[in-house]
């Protein structure tokens, strides 16, 4: 049977950029038909037709573009979503000749205020959007997502800093297809190249995994990204013969493996919060402390309130409770592969925080990365 290779789209900072360059048109042509805009992704270098769904003068000097997202075989939450850039032309010689905002439904960062535009996206609006522009000339662009505060509450952007609403995020224009069933697949192919040349590798979950592991010291082609496929490839790695596995993953999507939870994405599983209190509740902790941690909206803030916890009375529930959770973690995972294969592969873990520093390695994890870096 032949496999089908699971269909890419763009990412959202693409979508915005497009947005961007019809309500330009717009204003600088009078075009409010425009059914697409090529947009020049800069990563990788390749141009994009993105299709518009409306553009219009609203009034002397400011236009609304609007388009919809289209992330590809991909399951993720802004399909389809309405994405609007409102441009104003500004006067000559003040400020910078295109000033970027975020407008309702963009994140900012809770610590500083800041809208949560990275880089990527504000390389691609202002490279594309200044190929448009006559010298001199000037204008603001407010990015605006709609449905991007009710949207942002089923991710984990809090977890990360970023507040009431979604981030323009990504290294690149394109989206790829992690949690389409057929990345599996590709995936699993991955997997067993580098099965043909390592005992040991190394899982990670997303790219912060897979940036925090090379600073580690880790040989690059050690590691095989997973996105939320965990059981399925703990699976493959012992059908492909691995002698062992390292996992190295934010705690609040790692954590849930300490529950038998294997496939990590928070729309077909969570349990973060309970898992955390169950241990905190195993190790001792006072009633009133668990219940705060239950309460807590992330995995950052529980932990957060436990590192309080631990500074203010001199204890160390930290490091013993995540502890219990790495050492659950290895067994649980072993497990899930001897059900399936019949053998026996020792796991470890690595359980890093938003801050990506490392809260705890398991004996098993300590063991592997000594080995191997």
């Amino acid at each position: 049977m032949t496999k089908t290779q699971p269909l890419s789209g763009y990412t959202l900072p693409v979508f915005a950029c497009a947005a961007a360059l019809a309500a330009l048109r717009c204003l600088r042509e009078g075009i409010q038909s425009l059914e697409s805009v090529s947009v020049n992704l800069l990563e990788p270098q390749i141009t994009a037709e993105i299709p518009i769904e409306q553009a219009s003068v609203l009034k002397t000097g400011t236009a609304l573009g609007v388009t919809r997202s289209d992330p590809g075989d991909n399951l993720d939450l802004t399909r389809n979503t309405p994405v609007w850039a409102m441009v104003e032309l500004g006067r000559e010689g003040e400020g910078e000749q295109i000033k970027i905002v975020g407008g309702e439904g963009i994140g900012h960062h809770k610590a500083g205020g800041g809208a949560a535009i990275y880089d990527y996206a504000m390389r691609l609006l202002r490279s594309n959007l200044s190929r448009e522009l006559a010298r001199g000339e000037k204008i603001t662009v407010t990015l605006i997502l709609p449905s991007g505060r009710q949207l942002a509450t089923r991710t984990s952007n809090e977890a990360f800093g970023v507040v009431e609403g979604l981030s323009l995020l990504g290294t690149t224009g394109i989206s790829q297809p992690l949690s389409a069933p057929g990345q599996l697949e590709v995936y699993r192919e991955q997997l067993q190249q580098k099965a043909e040349r390592f005992d040991t590798l190394v899982f990670c979950i997303g790219e912060n995994g897979l940036d925090l592991a090379r600073q580690q010291g880790i040989n690059p082609d050690r590691l095989v990204k997973t996105a939320n496929w965990l059981g399925p490839l703990l699976v493959e790695a012992g059908y492909q013969g691995v002698r062992s596995i390292l996992l190295f993953g934010y705690h609040g999507k790692l954590m849930k493996l300490a529950a038998g939870i294997f496939h990590t994405h928070h729309h077909l599983a969570d349990g973060r919060r309970e898992i955390l209190t169950a241990y905190c509740a195993k190790a001792g902790m006072p009633a009133d402390a668990c219940s705060a941690i239950f309460a807590a909206a992330t995995a950052e803030e529980a932990i957060g309130q436990l590192r309080a916890l631990d500074a203010e009375t001199g204890s160390t529930w930290v490091d013993r409770i995540y502890g219990d959770i790495a050492r659950q973690i290895d067994l649980r995972s072993s497990d899930c592969i001897f059900t399936h294969t019949n053998l026996h592969i020792p796991v470890g873990s690595v359980m890093f925080g938003r801050d990506r520093k490392i809260i705890v390695k398991s004996d098993i994890g300590d063991t592997f990365m000594t080995q191997i870096c």
